[in-house]
């Protein structure tokens, strides 16, 4: 069965006073195919340090990350790359949408590491965009979205390589309360429909109550 195993992830950077910056000290979680955790915690806990780990955008100082049967560590730079561009998926505030490109070609984006998008790929970006609601905004530019569609695009282009892991940093925290609401209900409507595993940091105490399980990240531990 496809899993998410971290096992005694720590995290340290070299600080000007010459100790070490401790971020993580000893983070284990494992979870399986359908499951999903929020992780809350104080701002500067590592959370987002963490999911970068996890996202394979960073390397733990010591311990280990495998998704499925692969260990991102073992794979050179382009492996790496073709794996999380393949398997990982990413939601984050600020949604990073291309302003010049429509909202269909924001959902593509994740193809371009393969050369371009072929008809089949259309096809499955047209068919998310209708599931979270946006087909008739498909030819228009992000300027002229709401906070919450833009959110929308960026789940669906999250979900078009049908990853087997989707990571959430604060996907939430720019928008008002009921579209937060709104946005973080598709997000796990998608990943159960999907059977993908779902990571979400966020400082929304009511949002991660929404989630199976929840983790709490604090001076560099997680307690679940």
């Amino acid at each position: 069965m496809t899993s998410l195993d971290a096992q005694h992830l720590s995290k340290q950077y070299t600080s000007t006073a010459g100790a070490p910056l401790e971020i993580l000290t000893d983070v284990s979680l494992t979870l399986a195919a359908g499951e999903n955790l929020a992780i809350v915690g104080p701002s500067g806990s590592g959370k987002s340090t963490l999911l970068a780990i996890l996202g394979t955008l960073d390397k733990p100082t010591s311990g280990k990350v495998t998704l499925g049967e692969i260990d991102p560590a073992t794979l050179n730079e382009k492996a790496l790359a073709q794996f999380r561009s393949q398997q990982i998926g990413f939601v984050f505030q600020d949604h990073h949408l291309l302003p010049q490109c429509t909202v269909l070609e924001n959902v593509l984006v994740p193809f371009l590491a393969d050369g371009r998008a072929g008809a089949e790929q259309v096809t499955k970006a047209e068919s998310l965009l209708e599931r979270v609601g946006l087909s008739e905004r498909s030819l228009h530019r992000p300027a002229q979205l709401s906070g919450g569609e833009k959110q929308r695009v960026a789940i669906a282009r999250a979900l078009v390589r049908e990853p087997m892991l989707l990571l959430a940093d604060e996907p939430t925290g720019n928008l008002d309360q009921a579209t937060a609401t709104d946005v973080m209900q598709l997000l796990i409507e998608l990943q159960q429909e999907r059977q993908s595993i779902l990571v979400v940091v966020t400082h929304s105490e009511a949002l991660a109550g929404r989630l199976q399980r929840r983790g709490v990240l604090e001076s560099g531990e997680l307690a679940q």
